[in-house]
């Protein structure tokens, strides 16, 4: 057998896994939380989140590779930083996964509004529109990962038709003088939801299982796989921004202030029904690709760490602890959307998918044997550096409170 046929893993779908678990919801807030800075100064900011995440992403690899590729993040950080270091990615990794549920959940209440009302007729409160949301995805929850996974392949068939519809038909409303404005004393506000929107971390420990803990083939995988979702933003940087103003009642500004998604603005500037109608379909399938995704993932985490079945009554138990909480904290803040996005970037992704891994490799480094799995160069003065920046924008997140 030749070596390109023993080679396990397909690199294209590692960068599709990639890509997919950083595109969703999180694209609803980013021309809002970007716009009062402006188009050129939103460039700048997604250059560095991207490249914050990507190099954080390399040093997980490093530290997976080093310790063991067949090994969970949970298993990665008792092994590197011992029984705390486990707790402390624990709690972190709930904490996170409630913060997005909460934040889905709260913005699913206008959209499914929103199209109730435009296609049907029917007329929801927010709440009703959230609670319809949250008990349709938990049943499909407690059907089983078959049904979650065929229905997110149809959820991701609209969500990307209704982007490159979006993309093409948006086009035609850009002001060009729009993207020329720029306030950079506003830029830097925008970092915490940029970086949970390129949070791929928690998929590097089954990729290197995937591919067998081949390095080159990872590497590549993981700078493709986040160049892609970069490419992608900007592109809807650019259409948002350059057909939904700063101020006015309809602009980002009072969006930003409202915590409402991107498309919610974008409806009241263009006004078209057809428009409409396509973004919130988009929000709609943006939502529930990522809700489900994430809720899954939440209940699999569960059921590992407090060791209960996942099958008959202890499913349903599962579920509840999964959706419940977050569906009280969007009832009781409906507009915690954007905010609860800036908390799971500033705070917990920062911590988790940033100075967790500069810690770990800095430990491993030390070992003998250890220079093979090694990834970036520049020692430690690299590691401070990545390390200094996510304290930053931690640090920034804790003022805008």
């Amino acid at each position: 057998m030749s070596i390109s046929q023993s080679k396990t893993g397909s690199v294209f779908g590692g960068i599709l896994l990639i890509a997919g678990s950083c595109i969703g919801a999180g694209m609803l807030a980013l021309p809002v939380v970007t716009g009062q800075g402006g188009f050129l100064p939103a460039l700048l900011m997604f250059l560095i989140a991207w490249i914050f995440m990507t190099l954080t992403g390399f040093l997980l690899l490093e530290a997976n590779l080093t310790v063991g590729h067949e090994l969970s993040l949970i298993s990665l950080v008792r092994n590197t930083l011992g029984k705390p270091g486990k707790l402390l990615c624990w709690i972190l990794f709930i904490f996170l996964f409630y913060s997005l549920n909460i934040a889905y959940i709260a913005a699913s209440g206008s959209i499914l509004q929103t199209i109730c009302a435009d296609l049907f007729g029917i007329h929801l409160s927010l709440w009703m529109g959230s609670f319809l949301f949250t008990v349709i995805c938990g049943a499909t929850l407690l059907i089983g990962t078959r049904p979650v996974d065929y229905l997110n392949r149809l959820f991701m068939l609209g969500l990307i038709l209704t982007y490159l519809l979006l993309i093409g038909l948006g086009s035609l409303y850009i002001h060009p003088t729009y993207l020329t404005e720029s306030h950079w004393e506003y830029s830097l506000t925008a970092l915490p939801v940029l970086i949970i929107s390129f949070g791929f971390h928690n998929m590097i420990p089954t990729l290197a299982l995937y591919f067998q803990g081949d390095k080159k083939r990872l590497c590549r995988t993981i700078f493709i796989g986040s160049s892609l979702p970069l490419l992608i933003y900007l592109l809807w940087e650019a259409i948002m921004l350059g057909i939904i103003p700063i101020q006015g009642r309809e602009g980002l500004a009072h969006a930003l202030n409202q915590g409402e998604a991107a498309t919610e603005a974008l409806r009241a500037v263009v006004g078209k029904a057809w428009i409409s109608t396509t973004a919130q379909c988009f929000a709609f399938f943006a939502i529930v690709t990522s809700f489900l995704a994430q809720s899954l993932s939440l209940v699999d985490f569960l059921s590992d760490g407090i060791r209960v079945s996942k099958k008959g009554g202890m499913r349903l138990f599962l579920v509840g602890i999964t959706l419940f909480p977050p569906f009280v904290f969007a009832f009781l803040y409906p507009n915690i959307f954007i905010k609860a996005l800036n908390i799971a970037g500033g705070f917990v992704a920062t911590i988790l998918f940033g100075v967790l891994p500069v810690l770990m490799v800095w430990i491993l480094r030390k070992q003998p044997g250890t220079e093979k799995y090694k990834i970036l160069k520049g020692g430690h003065a690299l590691l401070l550096v990545i390390l200094a920046t996510a304290i930053g924008i931690f640090s920034l997140q804790a003022l805008h409170l």
